[in-house]
This record gives structure tokens, sequence and C-alpha cells, in this order.
């Protein structure tokens, strides 16, 4: 698996393990170990899933198991910061700790921006973190140019990381443009769009012509754009799939007809608009 370096040195694999979605329980538990068999490494969940707990349930049992080591692990939780202060930001990260069952995360992001810029008080205390040695790296998530523009001029830490919503029909160009700059890595949630994706003529009519899945077109559209990708899945074939994209690589051609799919249509929240409620 492929590997980018985040601006403060830390490697992050290219394909991560998602949980959106899937309730806490043992089958999330056990999905959680069956993905680090299968040769995931990185594991993505978050506060506001409610699912921490499964998700460290099964990333202790992999460990235990000795299917790898927690140092070649990359575990990043979230914290939903609507109106949180500083000090509730801190207990927030404790809490997510216990829950996984976990010394530390190698990457904890705030959710969402909010409409009333809370955020800065929140990464502020992400900062603190840090700071301490208690996390590897902090960032954002959903976070367009004008809230980056405003979270730089009050902190010091830049995010390694800007985890968005991203697709061949909302490229966000502008957003990755700005975090190119400035040495943010961009991360896809969503990548195939809930599924919506893998009816694409398009990525139907390319998975043909490589031999390939549809998710696997899309996965492959990812990581040439140098994005980290994040798909879910329950079923272990699929998980082997989704880590089966190094073997092939699209043309420019290809990469230009998928970028032209844009057209702004999204499958999450607004980040403008979303105000938690």
């Amino acid at each position: 698996m492929g590997n980018v370096t985040l601006n403060n040195g830390l490697e992050m694999p290219l394909i991560g393990y998602g949980v959106f979605r899937v309730p806490e329980g043992e089958d999330l538990a056990e999905a959680v170990k069956t993905a680090i068999a299968r040769g995931y490494r990185s594991i993505d969940t978050a506060q506001i899933y409610r699912n921490e707990e499964s998700v460290g349930q099964g990333i202790r049992a992999a460990i235990a198991e000795g299917l790898v080591t927690r140092e070649e692990l990359f575990v990043t939780s979230k914290v939903w910061n609507d109106k949180l202060s500083y000090e509730e930001t801190l207990t927030a990260y404790n809490r997510s700790l216990e829950k996984l069952g976990l010394e530390y995360l190698d990457l904890y992001l705030i959710h969402w921006p909010g409409i009333d810029k809370n955020h800065v008080e929140a990464y502020k205390a992400l900062e603190k973190i840090y700071q301490d040695g208690r996390v590897r790296s902090i960032g954002v998530s959903n976070f367009h140019v004008h809230h980056l523009e405003n979270l730089l001029k009050e902190t010091t830490v830049i995010p390694v990381i800007n985890q968005i919503e991203f697709h061949p029909h909302l490229t966000q160009e502008e957003v990755r443009s700005y975090c190119k700059e400035h040495g943010i890595q961009v991360e896809a949630w969503s990548p195939l769009m809930n599924g919506a994706l893998l009816e694409e003529a398009l990525i139907q009519a390319l998975a043909a012509k490589y031999s390939k899945t549809p998710a696997q077109i899309v996965l492959r559209y990812d990581i040439q754009h140098g994005i980290v990708t994040i798909p879910k899945t329950m079923t272990p074939s699929r998980m082997t799939e989704n880590l089966s994209v190094y073997d092939f690589a699209l043309t420019d051609e290809e990469m230009a007809k998928l970028d032209a799919l844009n057209d702004g249509l999204r499958c999450g929240p607004d980040p403008e608009k979303f105000d938690f409620k």
C-alpha cells in the first residue's frame, strides 16, 4: 500500500477503512479486525459515529492476535464541535481514547467548521493535545478556504489533513488548491457517494476496460490525485478489492473525463450551511 507524508513528517496510508454509519456492535468489531487482517493500516472513526468502542475492540483484538502492532496502525477520530469550549474539547479527546481503549490517536480532527467560527477554540485545544505529545497529528474536516484562512490566522499548528467530501461529482478544486499551497493533505470521505457512483456509465466503462470494479476505478482516481481515501464496506471480499488498486493506472485523458463529471453534487451536508442541528 502507498503512503503519503504529512506536513509534520508522519506517514499515512493512502487508503483507509471508514466506519461511518456502521452501528456499535460485534459485527463492526469483527469487521475492523478483518480489515486489518486484509491489509488496512488506517482506521477512521468519529465521536458522532457512536461506534468508537467497537472500533477499539476490533483494533485491540487484531493487536492481541498478532495481526499488527499498535505502531503499525494509523487511527483517526474526530471531535463533534457543536459549541464546544476549549476545555470540553480536551475532555472529548480523553473520552474518545477511553472508548477506543487506546493511549493515543494518530490523527484527531475537528469534524465541521460550524457557522459561528467556534472551531478556533476547539482547534486550540487540539494544538494543546498535540504539543503535549498526546496525539501524533491534528487536522480538520469539511473546511472551505475561508474557514482555513481564519484558522491559520488564529492558530500556530498547520492542520496535516482537511477531510472533505470528494468524488468525481464534487472535485472541490479551490479547496484542494489552497490545501496544496499550504501543505495540507486532502482526504476524501464518501469517495463512492454512498454507492451512487458505481452506476455511473463512464466509471462502469473504465471498470470493464481494466477488468476492475467500479469502486476500484474511483479509488484509483482518488490516489492518482494524491488524495487519501477511506471507503467503507463490511464485506471481506470488497475490503480486499478496495486495496487492489495499485496494479493499473488511469490515463491522463481518463482522469480528465472523470474530473469533467464535476457538477457540485453533494451526498452530505454543505459546510456553509451545516449548523449541527
